[in-house]
């Protein structure tokens, strides 16, 4: 939202259309609006604000599918966003194949809003950060990557953002979050619903907390179904790709294109599929409902599609279905369940441009109440759940303003006031846990329900020591966890 050549009436007049024109209620819309012109009236950093950065895994300039175009990765997107936020300079990249790191050079040389264009380029993550210079970094590596490289750069006296999700396994998450604490360094997760999206999926967060629909019964989150593929061909190298720094942590294997760049998110191997791509979303807005942050479920069950088991072939579960429970219900008994699947909504009353619902979250409570949100709309059983204003003493979650690029802008701010980000490393850590006991339950114990100790991060009672030992991986030498 920009002032342009309108005037304060005709922004606001504008804004307010747009945003209710959206689904927002008017209430809401207004108070977006506000924060607008809070965010546009705010004093401009000074020199002395400068923040100098750098960008750890820039993502592809080129693409590893045939049929598809060159697309920028999110690492890419990332390093414009802090580039976009004033006083903000990026002044080097790293990534292990050279045609990224250059095509991400040179989009930080023409960039305009820099005074100095001058980007070193980097292939090893160690090198940038002994640059002292430089006080925050983003990371838009693949998933194997994010908890070695976020505790070396906290450990090296940067601020971090960090692409979801925040780690590969559970007990990566609970390092970042033990380091962030010891070092007192500012983290943000990339979950970026928090703040964007016209502020909706904040909206039915509080909405929900606040009980507008009672008590929750279920919480469902659609999040797609996994691509199948393979087996596919082993190929030679790409120029100028380090595929052995590229693995990493990770076991040797002979170079197949669909296991790199965008591709690496079907591979159990370097990520969670849909679990831990779209699961670190939603999920993630889940537990912010839910008021569960600092916690999680009590109890997890998954089943799904096989995957394939031919070598070389994507191998995450095609569809699935994990059920969570919480214990919060009546004298800490089992309450709220979340049920986290590949969708579509079949047979629900939600419809968006005419189509079933296939990606968005349902909060359903008392007397059939229901609030839908995705990235696009926000619907309820009633409309006058959404229209009522909240009272003046209800709960209410952390707003950001609403400049562009919301959440950058709300590391960048936390950068400079020291104060916590929306989704810091401990909160970013308890959302993806739960996306990562949703795939060891698919993974390893299908139809088998799973005893979790949110307390503890651990599982108890039967099949306990056979799921506690997937809480973590062994790392390839010399790569390890040090926290």
């Amino acid at each position: 939202m920009k002032y342009g050549t309108l005037s304060r009436r005709g922004f606001m007049a504008q804004s307010l259309g747009a945003l209710t024109a959206a689904g927002l209620p008017l209430w809401f819309a207004k108070e977006i609006v506000v924060d607008a012109q809070e965010a546009k009236t705010a004093p401009q950093p000074g020199a002395n604000d400068r923040i100098v950065m750098g960008a750890i895994g820039t993502g592809t300039s080129r693409s590893t599918r045939p049929t598809m175009p060159v697309r920028g990765e999110r690492g890419v997107h990332i390093m414009q966003a802090a580039m976009n936020v004033p006083g903000v300079q990026m002044v080097a990249v790293c990534d292990v194949d050279r045609p990224n790191a250059e095509f991400a050079q040179n989009l930080v040389r023409n960039a305009t809003p820099n005074v100095r264009r001058d980007c070193a380029v980097h292939a090893d993550f160690r090198r940038l950060l002994e640059n002292r210079d430089i006080t925050a970094v983003t990371i838009g590596t693949p998933d194997h990557w994010h908890a070695l490289i976020a505790i070396a750069a906290m450990r090296a006296g940067k601020d971090v953002y960090c692409e979801k999700p925040m780690t590969l396994t559970v007990e990566e998450g609970k390092a970042v979050a033990r380091v962030a604490r010891e070092t007192r360094k500012i983290f943000q997760v990339g979950t970026q619903q928090r703040t964007e999206y016209g502020g909706r999926f904040r909206l039915a967060a509080e909405l929900v907390r606040n009980g507008r629909i009672g008590r929750v019964s279920r919480v469902t989150t659609l999040i797609g179904a996994n691509p199948v593929g393979g087996p596919f061909e082993v190929r030679p190298t790409l120029e100028g790709l380090d595929w052995n720094f590229w693995l990493g942590p990770t076991a040797q294997v002979d170079y197949v294109p669909q296991r790199c760049h965008y591709e690496f998110r079907w591979w159990f191997e370097y990520s969670g599929g849909k679990m831990t791509d779209w699961g670190a979303h939603h999920n993630d807005i889940a537990q912010w409902a839910l008021g569960m942050d600092e916690s999680g479920p009590v109890s997890v069950r998954g089943t799904g599609a096989a995957p394939s088991t031919q070598a070389n072939s994507y191998n995450c579960h095609p569809t699935f279905e994990v059920t969570y429970t919480y214990g919060n219900g009546p004298n800490g008994g089992e309450g709220t369940r979340l049920i986290c699947r590949s969708g579509p909504a079949q047979g629900w009353p939600i419809r968006e441009n005419n189509n079933v619902a296939g990606n968005g979250i349902l909060f359903e409570g008392e007397d059939n109440k229901w609030i839908w949100v995705s990235r696009s709309t926000i619907q309820a059983s009633d409309r006058a759940l959404l229209d009522e204003t909240l009272p003046a003493n209800a709960t209410r979650l952390p707003r950001v303003n609403a400049m562009s690029n919301h959440h950058m802008q709300n590391f960048i701010q936390s950068v400079r006031s020291r104060e916590q980000t929306i989704c810091n490393a401990s909160v970013g850590h308890r959302s993806v846990a739960v996306c990562h006991l949703g795939v060891i339950a698919t993974r390893f114990f299908p139809n088998t329900t799973l005893r979790w100790d949110p307390r503890e991060e651990r599982f108890t009672g039967e099949n306990a020591d056979a799921a506690n030992r997937h809480l973590g991986r062994a790392m390839r030498a010399p790569w390890r966890l040090e926290a």
